[in-house]
């Protein structure tokens, strides 16, 4: 990765970044022009190293950025994982020309990335995935299934993990592809949550193909690309980790069909009024306890004392994650870093969810054994609560159960603390010398 920027003060990035919204944002541009002129700036993922299309900032500066385009009144970055998990893994794995080929795209919108990582039968061990790839010339032939897969219905792209090589120990015979998702052999099913939702879906690859032009990383080195992008994850999901308001209702990718759609039409002024309108439940968790504690006066519960209580724990939650950001970022800039810092965000947003969870419930009262499944049933549920906050009350609730799971659990997340930061022994096993072709799979 290269990263020749050199550390500018936030104020002096911010003032760089509102210059250049005066001179650039044209709301009659389409989402398409504009996410050009945004992502070739290296303002649409000003983290990124300065050959990868972006500034080289640390990431907490990146949050400042994303907070004060959408305080311009401008349409954020495209959102999605191709910014989040795709672009630093193959910023750092990938070569110039997979770089110029795939993170152009990601920054200026063009192309919208899914992850191709969990399958039904590995459950926590990743490196136990039995998605296999066969040479075949210049391509490669993939069979396999993947679950949890988010977004992928609105896919053109999927960082895929196959194994190409059972035998050699299992984290030594994975490789990491950029991998068509708009194929035939490629069969997304998308599973319904109990929110109402598809977030999540199951994918299915029959012969399938790719090309090895496609491999990041290199051949048999895909668990370390991995390992880049779960990095990269957990930090972003991690208390203090990003914010969405950076973001917009635009969908990245040819799938949604936005690209071609004026982009003034996308950054109408919010109501607070009303709840939420992108972001989804993290995105409102995210927040922190702002919309609680006005919620709680709303509803004449502010003077209970354990409610007061949790909401200044929520609080405190946030404050914490926002200042280990900058703390990492102030160590980053001394050359420096903070081993475990991206799983303890994890663990510390898996506490926050949990308790937005209870103290929502708690605060909306009755109201909170109601919920909207779709646009019809949200207008509906406003109309009988008086509470237009209530179905994101509720989703909050539903969905909280998916944070603790997602980008590795949080008994995933206490292991990798325990084993690579405190040094603690590993549970004993055989599985980095046994060929994976001779390990004992699930049935």
């Amino acid at each position: 990765m290269t990263d020749t920027a050199t550390h500018l003060p936030t104020d002096e990035i911010l003032s760089d970044l509102r210059s250049w919204l005066e001179q650039n944002w044209d709301p009659d541009l389409t989402v398409g022009e504009w996410w050009e002129r945004l992502g070739l700036a290296g303002w649409s993922a000003p983290g990124l190293p300065t050959n990868a299309y972006g500034k080289a900032i640390p990431r907490t500066d990146a949050v400042a950025v994303a907070n004060e385009i959408a305080a311009f009144g401008a349409l954020g970055a495209p959102a999605g994982l191709g910014l989040l998990l795709a672009a630093p893994t193959i910023a750092t794995h990938g070569t110039q020309e997979q770089i110029d080929l795939y993170v152009r795209d990601i920054v200026t919108g063009q192309r919208a990335w899914c992850q191709l990582f969990s399958e039904p039968q590995a459950g926590s061990d990743l490196a136990g995935l039995q998605t296999k790839a066969t040479k075949d010339g210049d391509e490669w032939i993939i069979n396999g299934q993947k679950v949890w897969t988010s977004g992928g219905q609105y896919a053109d792209l999927g960082m895929l993990l196959a194994r190409t090589d059972p035998d050699v120990p299992k984290h030594q015979g994975i490789s990491y592809f950029a991998f068509s998702m708009l194929q035939d052999g490629v069969d997304v099913r998308p599973l319904k949550e109990m929110t109402g939702h598809t977030l999540f879906n199951e994918v299915f690859i029959t012969d399938a193909r790719v090309a090895d032009s496609a491999l990041i990383g290199g051949l048999n080195h895909g668990w370390a690309a991995a390992n880049t992008t779960l990095m990269n994850e957990r930090a972003g999901l991690g208390s203090g980790g990003g914010n969405s308001a950076g973001g917009g209702a635009a969908q990245p990718g040819t799938v949604m069909g936005a690209l071609a759609k004026r982009v003034g039409d996308f950054v109408a002024p919010q109501d607070t009024s009303k709840a939420p309108r992108s972001g989804g439940a993290l995105g409102a968790m995210r927040g922190g306890a702002g919309m609680l504690i006005d919620l709680a006066k709303k509803n004449g519960v502010n003077d209970d004392a354990g409610i007061r209580q949790d909401l200044t724990r929520l609080y405190t939650l946030g404050e914490i994650g926002r200042f280990n950001g900058l703390r990492l970022k102030a160590v980053k800039e001394q050359g420096g870093d903070i081993a475990g810092m991206p799983n303890i965000s994890k663990l510390s947003m898996s506490q926050i969810v949990r308790l937005t969870r209870d103290v929502g419930l708690r605060i909306a009262g009755p109201s909170g054994m109601l919920h909207a499944y779709n646009a019809d049933d949200k207008a509906s549920l406003s109309q009988a609560t008086g509470d237009p906050f209530a179905g994101s009350v509720t989703e909050m609730a539903l969905f909280a159960q998916a944070p603790p799971i997602y980008g590795g659990t949080d008994q995933v997340q206490r292991n990798i603390i325990g084993e690579r930061v405190l040094g603690l022994p590993k549970e004993p096993n055989n599985d980095r010398a046994t060929p994976f072709s001779e390990l004992p799979k699930n049935a």
